[in-house]
């Protein structure tokens, strides 16, 4: 019998509006969708449909505790195991779980992407390479600010309030200090060519010696 090989997990970390998702979409490209598994941890938030909107107003979403990292931690030794997942789909305008999951298929590579990764010591331990993508916190701001109007159906006045009483409290607490667990940090995100290609090179190594 022939023996699988062991997927290789990198982590992509780094503080909201940092750049990782471009980061991760970049190494999918290179390396090919069709060799990794991508699991962004944004996809693990609770569900808080039973709370009344003005309760979810107060939550703080920055907070490790906010995610179910303990399904996220499941659904990569899954995947390590070649088996399925059912990703979770989470509507930031209701702050809610949708009733449909995605299927996620495994593959040599499993991606996983968020600004708490590595703040969590099991999580942490299952990355091959952790990558921490590092960028000056207005221009992560600005981005939110785009991203939050945008996407997920926000005012400014609530952006901003939002980055003052949690976000930026909790970036100093949780994820700035983590930066030192990175084997790999990235300024500017997606921009720095250099730095990607020398990450597409080793991952594409590993994947040879596996």
């Amino acid at each position: 019998m022939t023996l699988q090989p062991h997927p290789i997990v990198i982590g992509i970390g780094g503080g909201s509006g940092s750049g990782k998702t471009t980061v991760a979409q970049e190494i999918l490209n290179r390396v090919g969708p069709a060799r990794i598994a991508y699991l962004p941890h944004d996809a693990y938030y609770r569900d808080l449909s039973g709370l009344p909107p003005a309760q979810r107003l107060e939550v703080n979403f920055d907070h490790p505790n906010m995610l179910e990292t303990e399904l996220l931690i499941q659904h990569i030794e899954q995947l390590k195991r070649y088996q399925p997942v059912h990703l979770p789909v989470y509507d930031f305008t209701t702050d809610s779980r949708a009733a449909e999951t995605i299927s996620i298929a495994p593959h040599r590579v499993i991606v996983v992407e968020g600004i708490l990764i590595y703040a969590e010591p099991d999580l942490r331990k299952l990355f091959d390479i952790r990558i921490f993508v590092d960028t000056d916190s207005d221009l992560r701001f600005i981005r939110r600010l785009e991203r939050d109007i945008a996407q997920r159906g926000r005012t400014p006045e609530s952006v901003i309030k939002q980055y003052l009483k949690t976000v930026r409290p909790m970036h100093l607490e949780f994820v700035e200090p983590s930066k030192r667990y990175a084997d790999v940090i990235i300024p500017e995100g997606g921009f720095n060519t250099p730095a990607l290609d020398m990450v597409v090179a080793r991952i594409e190594e590993m994947l040879r010696e596996k």
